[in-house]
């Protein structure tokens, strides 16, 4: 059976189609191919053709069937060749694996492709994709986000903002583990219960976010100052491995915090007690025990008349006073 079309309405159904004369002449080109060839008025000058072989002439497209054209931009379309008229061919091509590619790059759209083809459906796959990936994109960042919020609040403390006992045991923990020198610090706040017993629980909160703010300034980046219970905080100094340093951090801290606090007019006064520790000093020894020596170098500081720093015994000193 045999059908005739006329050119508009057969590059209508094909709208990737080139016909050639038997030179090679683009006599007519689909209105989608045509972006790729633009003025071009022979398939060589067009593209350059890689299949059946380069350079490649229109009978031997025909011979082949099988054509394989890249444009100068890199683009490849993949087509079909068959006979037509006195030595001529149909090419009826597709950009195959290089659709999306093309989609974005010549700014194709549902027109632009025969309505029966799947690439249509492929490109309706293609954006429902991105769109669930991009959803799930941030889906993650908000689950990544809630993680990482969730994990700074379980190693916060409240009341301060600054670390917890959690957050003070993993950094002790880690600081153990990888074998490093460092100063710790355990220090208490003595006259505490009386400035609440007489001005109230906000006036010690207070107090606390004080002193936390003020232990916050006398560190570095890298040190970890945490609010382990009531009254009581811990200084992790990696960047103080010696006494000299470590008790001269003590001393201004003891300074420190034992200048008044205003309160709503109230003046609010509390003094420290510290315990210290060098790591150095207590050899082989686990985050507990070493944070146990500092809470009972802090209870010596207290017996010994408070507002004071005692340096935990090590593995061969006695306490020393500061």
């Amino acid at each position: 059976m045999r059908v005739d079309l006329d050119i508009s309405a057969l590059l209508r159904l094909m709208p990737m189609a080139l016909l050639l004369d038997a030179a090679g002449g683009i006599r007519a080109a689909g209105p989608t191919v045509a972006r790729l060839s633009g003025a071009a008025r022979s398939l060589d000058e067009a593209f350059c053709v890689e299949l059946p072989h380069a350079g490649a002439d229109v009978p031997a497209l025909v011979a082949s069937g099988r054509v394989r054209l890249r444009a100068p931009d890199g683009t490849v379309l993949r087509g079909l060749a068959v006979a037509e008229g006195a030595g001529g061919a149909l090419v009826n091509l597709s950009f195959g694996l290089g659709l999306v590619d093309a989609v974005h790059r010549y700014a194709l759209t549902e027109a632009d492709f025969a309505p029966t083809e799947l690439t249509v459906e492929l490109l309706y796959l293609v954006e429902a994709k991105t769109v669930v990936t991009e959803e799930l994109r941030r889906l993650n960042a908000r689950l990544d986000g809630a993680r990482i919020r969730a994990e700074a609040e379980a190693q916060s403390d409240a009341l301060t903002g600054i670390g917890n006992r959690r957050a003070l045991m993993a950094a002790l923990e880690r600081a153990v583990a990888e074998g490093r020198r460092f100063g710790l610090i355990h220090v208490d706040l003595d006259h505490f219960k009386a400035v609440n017993d007489r001005f109230g629980h906000a006036a010690g909160d207070h107090v606390l976010a004080e002193a936390a703010r003020v232990l916050s300034a006398e560190t570095r980046e890298g040190d970890t100052v945490a609010r382990i219970g009531g009254d009581e905080f811990v200084l992790l100094l990696p960047s103080v491995a010696d006494v000299a340093r470590l008790q001269a951090v003590a001393a201004r801290l003891t300074a420190r915090l034992g200048e008044p606090l205003l309160y709503e007019g109230h003046e609010c006064r509390v003094a420290a007690s510290l315990g210290l520790v060098l790591s150095a000093d207590h050899r082989g020894a686990t985050a507990e025990a070493l944070l146990a020596a500092a809470d009972a170098a802090l209870y010596a500081a207290k017996r010994a008349g408070r507002g004071r720093a005692v340096l935990a015994q090590g593995d061969a000193d006695g306490p020393a006073g500061s």
